[in-house]
């Protein structure tokens, strides 16, 4: 699988976007902070996102993101950068940290 496939799908880079602070103690957890995906949905990307070495669960210690996932979020930082000046020119409030 594609990394730009995986990072193109529905809800993957919200995932991420949960994950960027730290572990997310539970499956459920995860699942309210994302809003709308289906248990299914969640599920199969976690699986997914596992698969692909960037996520890492414990029973215990919840869903965190790798080494790997880690540094894939540094390069997504000059897109975040980016998206947060056109959000200010289009009037789109950024949503809290």
């Amino acid at each position: 699988m594609a990394l730009l496939d995986l990072l193109g799908r529905r809800w993957t880079l919200r995932i991420l976007w949960e994950l960027r602070d730290g572990p997310v103690g539970t499956f459920r957890e995860l699942q309210a902070r994302c809003q709308d995906v289906s248990s299914s949905l969640l599920s199969r990307r976690l699986r997914e996102l596992k698969q692909a070495g960037i996520l890492a669960s414990r029973p215990g210690e919840g869903y965190r993101l790798t080494d790997e996932g880690i540094d894939l979020l540094s390069a997504l930082a000059p897109i975040d950068s980016w998206a947060a000046g056109w959000g200010e020119r289009m009037g789109i409030p950024r949503e809290p940290r």
